[in-house]
């Protein structure tokens, strides 16, 4: 079964076109496209999406259609995330990107993206008894899901992501070190108090998915062109996501926009997702977490093919 999925999130629009088997939950991709959007602008401090931001993602709408239509696709879904969900005009957006790309749009409750990310980060690996995090880092919330195998049980998505947390903290390039602090103090208390002890303790295992995570593998390896065969299940450790930020921080944003493995659209809030991902292992106490391709993108595919 041929499907489209679109993920519309706070900083990036993303689509992938795949041939699904519904009996074996095998994803088989056909088409992965990703563009920084940046939906989310302004959305922690106006409560609203901004003409400029809808705009940007309808353009690459228009896009996404047209390869939506000449791959032949059965069924797709879009998926509209934290920016959307957090905004006054959210289901007047929702609306007009059903009407004017076909696209059937859902605005995802927390739980359910968290279900989905769950859901597309565990395709394709063997069963598992060990209680597993998957840690889904987005521009406008950050989603925790613990399950054994396939099967998803504590979930939370948490209002911290990296446009969400740059626009409320970083206010000068490069960021200075009492903004960093701060941003890392909120981040701590967001994450603690969302994630009960007794959730935590048992998790020996992380899975990373989306953009934060799949930057830092590329970035570790100095990748260039992207190389989504070497990123999927890379083993990233914590002492290195703390090199990594610190790094990034010393830089101005056009300097981070010259580093080998970062798209430089990411540029902006990389140092954000940095402190997030550092926050995230570090609540759950792991030394060091595997990064995953296969993300709400892949939950989304299956779940159209009736596979979640």
């Amino acid at each position: 079964m041929r499907v489209a999925v679109v993920d519309i999130g706070t900083n990036s629009t993303r689509l992938l076109i795949a041939d699904v088997d519904a009996s074996s939950g095998s994803v088989e991709e056909r088409l992965r496209r990703s563009q920084v959007t940046r939906l989310g602008d302004g959305v922690d401090r106006e409560g609203t999406l901004s003409d400029e931001a809808m705009a940007r993602v309808f353009r690459t709408l228009e896009d996404f259609r047209a390869e939506i239509e000449s791959h032949e696709c059965v069924s797709n879904l879009a998926v509209l995330t934290s920016a959307v969900r957090d905004a006054a005009n959210g289901d007047t957006f929702a609306e007009r990107v059903r009407a004017d790309y076909g696209l059937n749009a859902r605005v995802l409750a927390g739980a359910e993206e968290a279900q989905l990310s769950f859901l597309g980060a565990m395709a394709g690996r063997p069963a598992s008894t060990e209680p597993t995090v998957v840690i889904d880092i987005g521009g406008g919330s950050t989603e925790f899901v613990i399950g054994i195998g396939r099967t998803a049980g504590f979930h939370v998505s948490l209002p911290a992501g990296v446009v969400r947390m740059s626009e409320r903290h970083i206010h000068s390039d490069p960021p200075h070190t009492e903004e960093l602090q701060a941003l890392a103090l909120d981040v701590r208390a967001t994450f603690l108090g969302g994630l009960p002890p007794g959730e935590r303790a048992p998790v020996k295992r992380g899975i990373a998915v989306a953009g934060t995570a799949t930057s830092a593998a590329s970035i570790d390896q100095e990748l260039d062109p992207y190389d989504p065969a070497r990123v999927h299940r890379y083993p990233l450790m914590l002492a290195t996501v703390e090199l990594l930020l610190a790094r990034l921080a010393d830089m101005d944003e056009q300097a981070r926009r010259r580093v080998v493995g970062l798209n430089p659209d990411r540029a902006p809030t990389i140092v954000a997702g940095m402190i997030l991902l550092e926050e995230a292992l570090r609540a759950f106490e792991l030394e060091q977490v595997e990064v995953s391709e296969h993300d709400i993108l892949y939950g989304g595919a299956l779940r159209l093919a009736g596979a979640g």
